[in-house]
């Protein structure tokens, strides 16, 4: 039977146009972070199970891909953890590898395993595919691009700094109509959850706090209740959910509530301070907001966090990241900070394109195209070609010498701009016949003077 072509749900096809316009979010992307000193690196695909699992909390977890071993490693599967019902091991024993669910799991581990070649604070930059089995839908993908900056090796502040001023720099470069960096720190959700009494369930309550703007309040205290916060735990916490005013305001009204939490008055002092640079180098502050409600999900998080959202769009978060103090020790290089932040580059793209901000030049075709009249006449147009590329001029020469109403369909369809015509009169003119295929105009001219128009209307 005839398989019916298809491709896994959460996956897509990328057309050339489409890969142009990619191409032009990476380069544009990456040129931000080589201006800011960063450097770029890449790791596998896939991963050890053990170096991914259990970095990015239970939901994570259940996200990962895992790649079936293979061989003689299938038949020494634990089938005795199969008959204990005890799953995970059973799963553990089935796969020793899987593919990577982000870039900065995968990077902590490049960072320790080749601390001895690196000089610190080590800025990279990475961008690169990841894959992740959550449910297919507008704007979520199974395998998606992220592109990375992290800078680990240091603890200070103007490190947060300078992914702030990367966000503002790269989403504007996009001409994105408007965008909000919002910006939370860890610590003070450490502080709240310590206040409320509730300091052994922070993953629940960030889980939790992390899903206001798609399942609203009530969902959100539901979500708490199921989690067994309790009453009066989640009465304490619900003002924080209305804050108001500027980020100066709300900022000291946490400082009030949290009055009593070391940590969380030092998660305020961070936040504080970071404003205070941003004043200094005049930064639009319109654009960034302190948003209490803001929990990034991943375990690894231990202060400033940061997530960027468009305007006038239906889109989750385009970017996010922040600080991890200790990532690094999970596999043996103790205390050794760093903060990083992540473009969403598939849900730009998404967004680009609804809004149609692409440049146009991007979807623009073939410059010249070389009917074919049989094999004398392609021989002067390989050669013309070859001059044409040597000046940077993309063209190429039809490859058969099938009708002319073929040839120009052709060059229609792949948006030519210009046809060369070479038939047996202008081969014993010396000339060719240059074709203007959106206005109609045909121009007869010696071969010198075609190099030449071409090279003059680069």
């Amino acid at each position: 039977m005839i398989q019916k072509p298809t491709i896994p749900k959460g996956t897509r096809d990328f057309l050339p146009q489409d890969v142009a316009r990619r191409n032009y979010i990476f380069d544009t992307i990456k040129s931000v972070f080589k201006m800011h000193g960063f450097a770029p690196i890449e790791t596998p695909s896939f991963e050890l199970s053990s170096t991914l699992m259990g970095k990015y909390g239970e939901e994570g977890d259940r996200l990962i891909f895992r790649i079936l071993n293979s061989g003689e490693k299938m038949k020494r599967a634990d089938l005795s953890a199969l008959q204990e019902d005890n799953l995970p091991r059973f799963a553990n024993s089935l796969s020793e590898k899987a593919l990577r669910y982000d870039l900065t799991v995968p990077f902590a581990r490049f960072v320790v395993q080749h601390q001895n070649e690196l000089t610190f604070p080590f800025k990279r930059y990475q961008i690169q595919a990841v894959w992740r089995a959550d449910r297919p839908q507008h704007g979520r993908y199974q395998e998606f691009f992220q592109c990375d900056a992290d800078v680990v090796g240091s603890d200070s502040l103007l490190c947060e700094l300078e992914l702030i001023q990367i966000f503002d720099a790269v989403l504007s470069r996009f001409n994105l109509p408007g965008f909000t960096i919002k910006i939370n720190n860890r610590k003070i959700l450490t502080g709240i959850a310590e206040l409320i009494g509730e300091s052994g369930k922070l993953v629940d309550i960030v889980v939790a706090i992390d899903q206001l703007d798609k399942i609203g309040k009530e969902g959100v205290i539901t979500e708490l209740e199921n989690k067994g916060i309790s009453s009066k735990a989640i009465v304490a916490i619900q003002p924080l959910f209305d804050l108001q005013g500027s980020n100066k305001e709300k900022l000291d009204k946490i400082a009030v509530f949290l009055s009593e939490s070391k940590i969380g008055l030092k998660g305020v002092e961070e936040l504080r301070n970071i404003f205070s640079l941003l004043d200094k180098i005049e930064f639009n502050h319109e654009i960034i907001e302190f948003d209490i409600t803001l929990a990034r999900g991943l375990n690894y998080y231990t202060g400033a966090i940061f997530e960027v959202h468009a305007h006038d769009v239906k889109m989750g978060s385009i970017c996010g990241g922040g600080r991890y103090d200790d990532l690094t020790g999970l596999f043996g290089l103790k205390d050794l900070s760093g903060v990083g932040i992540s473009f969403g580059a598939d849900r730009i793209y998404d967004i680009l394109k609804e809004l149609d901000l692409f440049p146009k030049y991007l979807t623009e075709g073939l410059t010249v195209l070389f009917v074919n009249f049989g094999e004398k006449e392609s021989e002067i147009a390989l050669k013309l070609a070859v001059s044409l590329r040597a000046n940077s001029i993309d063209c190429e020469v039809y490859p058969s010498p099938l009708k002319m109403q073929k040839q120009l369909k052709y060059a229609n369809d792949r948006g030519v701009k210009f046809v060369a015509i070479i038939g047996e009169e202008e081969m014993k003119l010396g000339k060719i016949i240059l074709k203007n295929m959106e206005s109609g105009e045909q121009i007869l001219m010696d071969k010198a003077s075609f190099i030449n128009y071409f090279k003059t209307t680069k």
